[in-house]
C-alpha cells in the first residue's frame, strides 16, 4: 500500500524479501527500511518475519528537518524542495546490525505501549525522547545526496502550523489530483475541473483528496501557490503582483491575503527579509 508519511519498519525476528523502489532485498534482524512518502512497498516472509513499523507524519517530518538545518533555510516554506534534494532516494534499507538493532527494540516496545494507550497529550515528551534516540541510532546509515548550498538559503526563518492527518492508504485518484495541481499550479483550477480529470465527483474528490492530504483541493493548491510565491519573491525581482500571477492568482490583493494567511508576512516584507543577490540564475548569471 502507498501512504503520505514516511514509514520505518524493523525486522525483529525471521526473515523476509522486501519489494520497493530498490527492487527486492532480503532483510532479517538487523535490519530497517526507510520508504519515503507515496512509495509502494510489500514484504514476502520468509518462513517467519516479525515487523515493527513507524508512520511519521510528513509535515513532522518537515517540522524537524527545519530545525536540523535552520541555519540554511529560509524558512518552513523552503524545507521540502531542499529535503528532497538531501533524501533522494525513495526507499532504503538501512543494515544497522545487530548489536544497534539490538538497542532500538526497547525504543520500539515503549513507542508501541505508549501508542496503544492513546496518551499522547500526557506522554508526549517522553514518545519525542523515543523518537530521537531510535532516529540518533538510524541517521548515520540513512544515505543522503550532498548539496551545494547558496548564499540564498541563509536568511532569518518562519515555520509554518503542520496540519492533522490520519493515515490511510492514498487512494489512486487522490494522488493523480495531486500531481496534476503540481504540474500546473499556475492554471485556473475549479473543483469541478479537477475532479473531472479523475473521475470523481467534486464531493468525493474533496473527501478522499482530505484524507491523504489533510487539505482540500483548492486549500492544497493555495499551498502549492504560496510556496512558488515565496520562491519568486527570494530568488528574483519580480514585482509582488507579478509573482502572484506566476504562480495563478490574478489579483495581487487576492495573492497578498493568501500569502499573508500562510506566513504571517506580506510579500513585501518576507522579500526584505530575503533581499535578491546579483548572482542567481534568474537574474542573468551562474550561482556560484
Amino acid at each position: 500500500m502507498v501512504y503520505d508519511c514516511l514509514k520505518l519498519v524493523f525486522v525483529r525476528s525471521g526473515s523476509a524479501i522486501v519489494f520497493s523502489e530498490f527492487g527486492h532485498q532480503p532483510v532479517s534482524f538487523g535490519d530497517a527500511i526507510l520508504i519515503g512518502p507515496n512509495v509502494l512497498f510489500s514484504a514476502e516472509p520468509e518462513d517467519y518475519v516479525t515487523l515493527t513499523a513507524i508512520h511519521v507524519d510528513t509535515d513532522f517530518a518537515l517540522d524537524q528537518f527545519f530545525w536540523q538545518h535552520s541555519t540554511v533555510l529560509h524558512d518552513r516554506l523552503d524545507a521540502q524542495g531542499f529535503a528532497e534534494k538531501v533524501y533522494s532516494e525513495p526507499a532504503q534499507v538501512l543494515r544497522l546490525g545487530r548489536d544497534r538493532a539490538g538497542m532500538v527494540m526497547p525504543w520500539l516496545d515503549e513507542m508501541v505501549a505508549l501508542s496503544i494507550e492513546g496518551c499522547f497529550p500526557q506522554r508526549f515528551n517522553r514518545l519525542q525522547a523515543l523518537w530521537f534516540a531510535v532516529m540518533d541510532v538510524l541517521a548515520p546509515h540513512i544515505r543522503i545526496s550532498p548539496v551545494r548550498l547558496t548564499p540564498l538559503q541563509r536568511a532569518r526563518s518562519r515555520p509554518v502550523l503542520p496540519r492533522t492527518r490520519r493515515f490511510a492508504p492514498l487512494r489512486r485518484e487522490a494522488m493523480l489530483a495531486r500531481e496534476a495541481l503540481h504540474e500546473n499550479v499556475a492554471h485556473p483550477w475549479t473543483l469541478g475541473e479537477l475532479a473531472e480529470t479523475v473521475r470523481l465527483s467534486p464531493q468525493q474528490l474533496t473527501r478522499v483528496f482530505a484524507e491523504a492530504f489533510g487539505k482540500t483541493p483548492i486549500a492544497y493548491l493555495t499551498m502549492l501557490r504560496v510556496q512558488e510565491m515565496a520562491r519568486l519573491l527570494r530568488e528574483t525581482d519580480l514585482p509582488v503582483a507579478a509573482a502572484g500571477r506566476r504562480v495563478g492568482w490574478s489579483s495581487r490583493s487576492r495573492a497578498t491575503e493568501a500569502f499573508i494567511e500562510h506566513t504571517g508576512l506580506s510579500p513585501s516584507r518576507y522579500r526584505a527579509m530575503h533581499p535578491v543577490t546579483a548572482d542567481h540564475p534568474e537574474n542573468g548569471t551562474v550561482v556560484r
